[in-house]
Order: structure tokens, then C-alpha cells, then sequence
């Protein structure tokens, strides 16, 4: 079988795991990782992971299947950065639905889903190793059993998260650190660290655990 994994930015936090799951699909298939859907050849299937960009038309004829896997329970918490987004609405169980990619906006029939739990102390570095964890054992489930899974059409309320800028990376100084520590658990120290105004001053929050 000829796959295609696509991580469309070489700086995705995902890139290490998108390796990890090219050596495990390697042993009984032809792998190939693509950080640019232009150099994307036709194929079986294409796992398109942790992507921002969408797709054209023309790309989704290139393989049988183009798979993505969401992290949340679709229809609900369609669109950007659906992890942090339930994490600050204090959610330590999360869906990963795995689904066929259309031209729509995460509208695919799906797949497979699969429930993630947290124990409410990871940081965003645990929190995606988890969930990038699950989310490669239900890429290597699909390859395996493709032929057995029966799409299924998406069902319920449609909800979608927006795109996180800078504004959501701010701190209320009025509330405590309890009250906004699900939104401490998310931040990005480095790419996009949380911050607070005060007396007209800018400050930046970086979080870390005790190292044991």
C-alpha cells in the first residue's frame, strides 16, 4: 500500500510523531513524509496531520482515502486548535474522530472515535504527546482494517472553534491562578506564551513543571 503522511509545517510540534508513525506503517507498506501537499504523489492514502492549511479538490482525487483525525467529537468543535479550546473549558476527556476529508471544513463521514482522557496536570507538551500517542494508533488501526470500516455520517449540533490570536493568549490579573489554570496548562511557552498588562506594562508567563 502507498501511503502519504502530510504535516504541512516543518516546525509542527506534531513532526517528531509523524516520523514515528512512518517508521511503524514502513514495515509492510511505501511511506512518505511531505511537509508540502505540492510534492504529495498519488496514492492509497494520505493521513493529513496536524495541518492548517486546506486542501484542494484536485489534491483529495490523488488518494482513495485522505484521513485526518480531529480531537473533538465531530460535528461539535469543528475548525482550529479544538484541544485547547476543551482543556480551557475545563474537559480532561477528549474524542478523536478519525474521518475522510472533503472539500468542507471537517465534514467528512467518519470512521473510528476514540476517547482520551487526562488526569487534569499535563502541560501542553503532555497533552500532545498523549494525544499524538492515540491519535498514530488509530492511523496504523486504518491502515490495517480500512477495508472493514464504514464511513459514517456525522450527526448532532455543528459548533466551531476560531482561530486562537495573541488576545487569547492573555491573563486576567483579577482572577486567580486557580480560576485560569486550565488556560496555563495550554500555553506554547515558546511560539505563543501567555502574558498580562499591568500599569500599562506587558509581561510573559512561562509555565513548567518541577523537575523530579
Amino acid at each position: 500500500m502507498k501511503i502519504t503522511i502530510l504535516v504541512d509545517d516543518k516546525q509542527s510540534w506534531f513532526v517528531k510523531y509523524a516520523e514515528e508513525l512512518e517508521k511503524n506503517l514502513k514495515y509492510e507498506n511505501s511511506v512518505s513524509l511531505v511537509f508540502d501537499s505540492e510534492n504529495v504523489e498519488d496514492g492509497d492514502i494520505c493521513f493529513l496531520l496536524s495541518c492548517s492549511k486546506i486542501v484542494s479538490e484536485i489534491f483529495l482525487k490523488k488518494h482513495k482515502h485522505n484521513i485526518v483525525v480531529h480531537a473533538s467529537d465531530l460535528p461539535t468543535g469543528k475548525g482550529f486548535s479544538p484541544l485547547s479550546y476543551q482543556i480551557m473549558e475545563g474537559k480532561n476527556e477528549v474524542v478523536l474522530t478519525l474521518f475522510e476529508a472533503v472539500k468542507e471544513l471537517d465534514a467528512g463521514p467518519f470512521y473510528m472515535k476514540e476517547k482520551l482522557t487526562f488526569d487534569g496536570t499535563e502541560l501542553l507538551d503532555e497533552l500532545r504527546q498523549k494525544m499524538a500517542i492515540k491519535i498514530n494508533k488509530m492511523c496504523c488501526y486504518f491502515v490495517e482494517h480500512n477495508d472493514e470500516l464504514e464511513p459514517k455520517k456525522q450527526i448532532g449540533e455543528e459548533t466551531i472553534y476560531k482561530r486562537l490570536t495573541k488576545n487569547d493568549n492573555a491573563l486576567d490579573i483579577n482572577k486567580s491562578i486557580k480560576e485560569q489554570f486550565n488556560h496555563l496548562r495550554i500555553a506554547d511557552n515558546e511560539r505563543y506564551p501567555l502574558w498580562f498588562d499591568y500599569l500599562g506594562v506587558k509581561y510573559i508567563i512561562k509555565i513548567y513543571k518541577e523537575e523530579k
